[in-house]
């Protein structure tokens, strides 16, 4: 056996190596480095190749416009002419629009004289999906879509509609936030360039009509109505160590409206303004009042223009150049703020309406501090005059969808459907004890009829339909996101999986992990059927499950698997998205065997292949998600049930296909998967024995058979004994371990037993392990206290995200180890009970690791609202 398991450990890591292998080979534009002056030098196609997604162009000149675009030539003719062919614009000169990453898609585009796409290439992504799920050719396919089409072109991912006259284009199965986003920066770049050179008419505003009252407002007036604005950066927001000064904070206003101009500027300054300005132009100022940086920068000296600033209305983009710059020596407003630096902006475009609203960028660079790279980072504010200030109100104003409401809005039917199904299989488990009772061991239909509904469906609708299976990753990211930076976008950009995630913790709390990796998992249901199929198709003689001892060995494989992905996670969500390749799921239901290289598909055949004899063996012994949902299933609410008899009784534990039930009969609801065979067998006459014998007395001695109770025995005649004389002296299988007294935390809530309770969560020594451990309890006060000298140094700024939750996590590792010396109990059940059992090593684990989650995921978010921890 050691033989076989040594080799099999070598076929699994040189598998697992094949499955890495792939995503590296292919990485092409994943993160790829770019010019750190890409976004401000001359010469784009100095950096990057124009000549790629423009065929036939000869040469190429520096940027013009704005936003900036790049225009195509032809090799010149005999005269020496250059004909102009059409632009090539850099996506994220016009539009910043994040995909399923939180960050944008860049590409270089091409578009010809008539408005046609002519070529499109992606520079850089972040996608994790398409550098492991998907191949990067898709994306490059999905932009092959575009070549030909017009800017005018009411293009969307989907199907056609003729009759609306919307192009549809083919999405990726398994990444529509990725390509509904790029859809989105293809056309508005397209129509911003093609609105410059005169493709698109421009936009036309109606002007601002403003009720002027001639009232002089207090600066604090001005904030409340909203007119004039702070622009804040973080030093961290570029990549620099926090600190208690902004690395620039700004504020800005509107100087168009009479009342809003004459209160910033005193009656004689806006005078003065207006009379240098032409009709139609408008008028905005801005001051920095912290931070070192200049908002104005150095290129308006090198060429005239302010490279830190930008406008933005719509679609359009307005840059300032020196011309457009007054001096702003001093606002009148009472109570302004002192400022080191100031200036009056012009806004000369015609399309320009203070009416409508508008934002202000200012743009920068983020330095990588792990790799040294720049990325190109705006930050913008939004300002809208207050509608009391405009004659009529506020104008209509329909603003670009997010893409994430637009995939809601596309996929409305299907996610109802979804909810209704996963309601549905909620109420039905609830109500599972009135089918387990119309259910015998010889006839499981009433429970089985919809389990393997909920099968059918699980893999058809949700697994290869919706492709919703829910992943390990997803989790990291949730945890990523809880403790750097929570984005509710990321997390609404595939509604199917959003509602699963609902219904999943919801349900966990309440059950276990049971109902979802029972019922609903598509790649648990797809196992669990091939395995109910192979004993069907003649194979059961070959069927059964490992050894005990061994079962009890390898189901902590899976908890080591989610532990590591964790850790290796906290140093590259790259590489733990690699190794979270141990899940088959993106190669069964999101990518497809046929589209994946050899090694993934090997994989996938392998433990379906394996499910024909063992039941389920991927959700016992491998599967992190699994694991990461049995921790909390250690404190569900509501639990399977269990009689005295049980622990004399092994009738359940042998038909159990989990292996959940040990030798006392307790289910271990961290592995259970609640196939509810038990519970038939739990009020089943003739298949329960001690329920068997019971009848079979009353029977001979002429007794009343009455209706089995709800404690899983016949409600009892006086003078019969319930219980068997074996199963009285031994242990409760009722309770997942031997119940503990705490006098000082039972009884009723109060205010004394609050704070007892607190402290028992929050201090994990005690007396009993001061007497048997005392030499780890004086290690673990040393490390509470270097562990609060870390979280402050992490206040002051001296310490970096990843150093303290490398200190939580080694924290957590020895609270585990003195709780077991000392406060061995864990809750059961709900928060607010009091019920308290003895801890195994797996329930401290459990409780201490969620625990800290917590507290830890509370401290980072109250250290960075106020700024005080590094990214």
């Amino acid at each position: 056996m050691k033989y076989l398991t040594r080799h099999v450990a070598a076929f699994c890591a040189a598998l697992l190596f094949l499955l890495v292998l792939p995503g590296r080979a292919h990485a092409q534009a994943y993160e790829a480095h770019l010019a750190d002056d890409l976004a401000t030098t001359p010469e784009l196609c100095a950096r990057v190749p124009c000549a790629e997604v423009f065929p036939g162009a000869a040469s190429f000149s520096q940027r013009k416009g704005q936003p900036p675009y790049v225009e195509a030539y032809a090799a010149p003719d005999a005269a020496g002419q250059k004909k102009l062919l059409g632009w090539v614009m850099l996506s994220t000169d016009i539009t910043d629009t994040p995909a399923y990453s939180g960050k944008p898609v860049v590409t270089l585009i091409g578009m010809d004289r008539d408005g046609r796409f002519v070529g499109v290439k992606v520079l850089k992504h972040s996608e994790p999906i398409l550098l492991l799920g998907i191949p990067e050719a898709a994306l490059v396919n999905f932009n092959q879509q575009y070549l030909g089409r017009k800017i005018t072109d009411s293009i969307e991912v989907g199907p056609s509609r003729p009759a609306e006259n919307v192009i549809g284009v083919d999405a990726i199965s398994g990444a529509t936030v990725t390509v509904v986003a790029q859809n989105q920066v293809l056309m508005t770049s397209g129509q911003a360039v093609a609105r410059q050179v005169g493709l698109i008419a421009p936009t036309q505003r109606a002007p601002a009509r403003y009720v002027a009252s001639g009232k002089r407002y207090s600066w604090a007036e001005l904030v409340a109505l909203g007119v004039v604005q702070p622009l804040v950066v973080k030093p961290e927001q570029v990549g620099l160590p926090p600190g208690g000064a902004p690395f620039i904070e700004l504020w800005f206003g509107d100087l168009n409206h009479p009342d809003v101009g004459r209160s910033l500027l005193g009656a004689a300054g806006f005078e003065s303004l207006r009379s240098r300005m032409k009709e139609g132009e408008h008028a905005i100022f801005v001051v920095r009042t912290a931070g070192a940086e200049s908002f104005k920068g150095s290129g308006f000296v090198r060429g005239g223009i302010y490279d830190r600033l930008q406008l933005k209305q719509g679609a359009d983009l307005i840059t300032f150049r020196d011309l457009d710059y007054f001096n702003l020596y001093g606002l009148e407003a009472a109570g302004a703020p002192s400022f080191t630096e100031s200036g009056i902006f012009v806004v000369r475009s015609p399309a320009f309406s203070a009416a409508y609203p508008w934002k202000l960028a200012f743009l920068g660079n983020r330095v990588d501090r792990a790799t040294g790279h720049r990325t190109f980072a705006v930050f913008e504010q939004k300002l809208w005059l207050s509608a009391e200030l405009l004659q009529g109100g506020r104008p209509q104003v329909e603003e670009p969808t997010a893409p994430w409401v637009r995939i809601w809005k596309s996929k409305a039917l299907e996610t109802t459907l979804f909810a209704l199904l996963l309601l549905g299989v909620g109420v039905v488990y609830a109500f599972r004890e009135r089918l387990t009772r119309l259910s015998t061991h010889k006839n499981k239909w009433p429970v089985n009829a919809f389990k393997y509904t909920a099968w059918g469906l699980s893999i058809a609708f949700v697994g290869f339909g919706l492709m919703a299976q829910p992943s390990i990753t997803q989790v990291l990211t949730w945890f990523h996101a809880l403790l750097f930076q929570w984005t509710w976008s990321l997390f609404l950009s595939d509604p199917a999986i959003f509602v699963f995630w609902i219904f999943i913790i919801a349900t966990v709390f309440l059950f276990g992990r049971g109902l979802f990796c029972g019922w609903l998992c598509p790649f648990g249901s797809l196992s669990e059927a091939l395995y109910k199929i192979g004993g069907k198709l003649g194979l059961k003689r070959w069927q059964g499950s490992l050894p005990r001892r061994w079962h009890d060995r390898l189901k902590w494989l899976k908890y080591a698997i989610f532990f590591g992905l964790l850790a290796v996670s906290m140093f590259s969500m790259v590489t733990a998205e690699m190794l979270a390749e141990v899940e088959p799921f993106k190669t069964t239901f999101l990518v497809g065997i046929t589209n994946r290289a050899w090694p993934y598909g090997l994989f996938v055949a392998v433990l379906l292949g394996i499910s024909l004899f063992i039941e389920r063996p991927y959700c016992k012994y491998i599967c992190p998600l699994g694991a990461a949902l049995a921790m909390p299933s250690t404190f569900r609410w509501f639990g399977l049930k269990r009689k005295q008899d049980c622990n004399s009784c092994a009738a359940c534990g042998k038909g159990c296909g989990s292996l959940a039930i040990d030798a006392d009969g307790r289910i271990d609801h961290r592995e259970c998967l609640h196939c509810l065979d038990c519970m038939v067998l739990y009020t089943d006459v003739g298949g329960c024995p001690p329920l068997a014998r019971e009848r079979k007395r009353r029977e001979r001695d002429g007794l009343l058979i009455t209706p089995i109770g709800k404690d899983g025995y016949y409600i009892p005649i006086d003078a019969v004994p319930a219980v068997g004389a074996r199963a009285v002296g031994g242990p409760d299988p009722r309770q997942a371990s031997a119940p503990v007294e705490l006098p000082h935390l039972s009884g009723g809530w109060s205010l004394r037993k609050l704070v007892l309770e607190a402290r028992d969560h929050l201090f994990p020594w005690s007396g009993e392990g001061w007497h048997n451990r005392r030499g780890l309890q004086v290690a673990g006060i040393s490390l509470a206290i270097a562990a609060t000298l870390a979280w402050a140094w992490a206040a002051m700024g001296r310490m970096s995200s990843g150093a303290i939750v490398a200190w939580w996590f080694g924290w957590s590792v020895y609270e585990v180890l003195i709780r077991m010396h000392g406060r061995r109990y864990v809750k059961e059940g709900p928060w607010w009970g009091h019920r308290y059992r003895e801890a195994g090593w797996m329930d401290m684990l459990s409780y201490v690791g969620f625990k800290n989650l917590l507290i830890g995921a509370a401290l980072f978010l109250a250290l960075k609202s106020v700024g005080l921890l590094q990214g």
